[in-house]
């Protein structure tokens, strides 16, 4: 029997998958299994040794330890894509409404309440302040193909925008579903220089930590409008305004609000509703719950962010997991145990991300009970093995 213990509120039909079978959620548990969470912050809290995985209902894991959970063998989940189709319609929304100053123009019609019969004569005479520009045949610039990414690409050609794409490591899975008419460009500056409009959906890094900055902006042609549902943290705010003062910069339309941006005049921001749709929650929690079951049964890893991914195929045999360091000789050292058991190897895949990695062992023959453990207990003890598992 597995326990999940949850943080935050997760969708019912995400929790119904973990309603199951050897599964239960009680959140008052003192040796959870799984953790499956959104937006609580673990930093501060003493995870359990009993934890093996934690699942993120969402994209982001600032919230989480990943490095200390690494350390200690917890798999650590997120959804990528789960919440693309939320994502990819506003910022769509935005985009229109921010070249046609709409949200400017309902602001200064709520101005006119009160002046009676005048309403009407005052809007005709004031709308001349919020004439704004069609999207059709500009260019649109899309840092980040991914999920999210792909999605504005292949319905802005829809809306009939020259569509410009920048991915140094675009997926093949992408490249799949991204349409043909997407214009390649070979580097960033490419899409600096050349779109009426950029958005960005990348990951914070430290290689895309205040990518726009004066450097990048200074390539920039006079009057864009860059739309950020990525990262704060992605733009140098500094630099940021001046590029606005300087008239480089006509909009910015951002979902990571602070009192700094606030300030800035020819700044929209979102309070961060880029995900908040039911429809997202939903696949956000179903994805994370599915993803945590698989691994605490099978043992497979898909959609970690500090493990890679290891899908073998579960047929009932004795799997042993082990996660450790990526470092020489570990599966040699841990076969060497098994067949001085006299355990066959039925099937085995093993791979790394960095620093770790992660083997699954199937074994093939019938499997005295008091074998396991020792097993168990002696792969452990290989120097950089840091947790290991049979199901």
């Amino acid at each position: 029997m597995y326990t999940i213990k949850t943080y935050n509120s997760i969708a019912e039909s995400g929790l119904n998958i973990l309603r199951q079978e050897n599964f239960t959620i009680n959140n008052d548990a003192d040796q959870p299994d799984g953790i499956i969470l959104r937006s609580f912050n673990l930093h501060n809290v003493d995870i359990p040794r009993s934890v093996k995985a934690i699942a993120r209902a969402g994209a982001g894991v600032n919230n989480i330890p990943v490095q200390a959970c690494s350390e200690r063998g917890i798999v650590v989940f997120n959804t990528p894509g789960a919440n693309a189709n939320a994502v990819k319609e506003l910022v769509l929304a935005v985009l229109l409404a921010s070249s046609r100053n709409l949200f400017d123009g309902v602001e200064w019609a709520k101005t006119l309440r009160g002046q009676g019969d005048q309403v009407p004569s005052l809007v005709e005479a004031g709308k001349k302040e919020f004439v704004g520009t069609e999207i059709k045949g500009k260019k649109l610039g899309i840092i980040g193909l991914g999920a999210i990414g792909a999605l504005v690409a292949n319905d802005a050609l829809e809306l009939d925008m020259e569509v410009i794409g920048f991915d140094p490591f675009i997926s093949v899975d992408t490249a799949w579903n991204l349409s043909r008419n997407v214009q390649r460009a070979m580097n960033i500056e490419q899409i600096f220089s050349a779109c009426d409009y950029i958005t960005v959906h990348v990951p914070l890094t430290d290689q895309t930590r205040e990518m726009f900055n004066r450097e990048a902006f200074s390539q920039m042609k006079p009057g864009v409008r860059i739309l950020n549902f990525s990262r704060g943290e992605l733009v140098n705010e500094h630099d940021l305004n001046e590029a606005i003062e300087k008239g480089i910069v006509a909009k910015y339309i951002t979902d990571f609000p602070n009192d700094r941006i606030l300030g800035m005049k020819n700044v929209i921001a979102v309070p961060h509703l880029g995900a908040s749709t039911k429809e997202s929650e939903e696949n956000c929690a179903i994805m994370a719950a599915k993803q945590l079951k698989d691994y605490l049964e099978t043992g497979n890893i898909k959609n970690s962010v500090n493990f890679a991914n290891v899908e073998l195929p579960y047929v009932g045999r004795k799997r042993i997991t082990v996660i450790h360091q990526n470092i020489p000789n570990m599966v040699g050292q841990m076969t060497s145990i098994l067949a001085e058991s006299h355990l066959n190897i039925a099937d085995m895949l093993n791979r790394s991300k960095g620093e770790w990695a992660y083997t699954l062992i199937d074994i093939d023959n019938k499997v005295n009970g008091d074998v396991l453990p020792s097993v168990e207990a002696r792969i452990k003890e290989i120097k950089g093995v840091v947790a290991v598992r049979s199901i």
